[in-house]
């Protein structure tokens, strides 16, 4: 439904990149389980990285934060399935959810932020910064520009995402020069 980055994990309140303090650079996502399971998501974590990598600083550990018992044995089962498949070490931590602070507004949608034609079409949307942050459809369209997504989950899900004829072409152009 919904990603943002932040940081999270740490006692400092209000942290900043540049102030970090004792958190992890992290990306909440708010997600239907109607839609897509908990377990999937997990799936999607452990195969988009190297979870076997000792993070070489506490910033950019790899971590998952938990909000209830479900989720924390549902996290520590798929990591144990992932030791065993890749028969090494994990160095992903499975943390109890604590605090998530906002990261600074560019660090937001940050793929998408770099496509000005579909960028200005979200400004005209939003006026508000936190409600390009939040919104669904930014959330999508920066996952597509980022190399995620099918073609035929883009072309499904194109006239939900609010763009202009224009922006939609944008946007399969560039979802077809990722797949070259």
């Amino acid at each position: 439904m919904r990603t943002r980055v932040g940081y999270s994990g740490g006692q400092k309140e209000n942290p900043t990149y540049r102030s970090l303090g004792d958190h992890s650079e992290t990306l909440q996502i708010d997600f239907d389980p109607t839609l897509i399971s908990y377990k999937r998501l997990l799936d999607i974590f452990w195969h988009e990285h190297d979870p076997t990598q000792r993070a070489w600083s506490r910033q950019y550990k790899s971590a998952i934060f938990y909000h209830d018992e479900t989720q924390q044995k549902l996290a520590l089962e798929t990591k144990a399935l992932e030791e065993r498949r890749r028969g090494k070490s994990i160095q992903t931590e499975i943390l109890p959810f604590g605090k998530f602070f906002l990261a600074e507004d560019y660090h937001q949608k940050y793929q998408l932020r770099q496509r000005r034609q579909l960028m200005t079409e979200f400004k005209a949307f939003y006026s508000r910064n936190i409600d390009f942050v939040n919104s669904t459809a930014a959330a999508r369209v920066n996952g597509y520009v980022g190399g995620y997504g099918t073609p035929e989950e883009i072309k499904a899900s194109i006239k939900n995402l609010g763009l202009s004829t224009a922006g939609q072409k944008r946007l399969l152009e560039i979802a077809d020069n990722w797949k070259n």
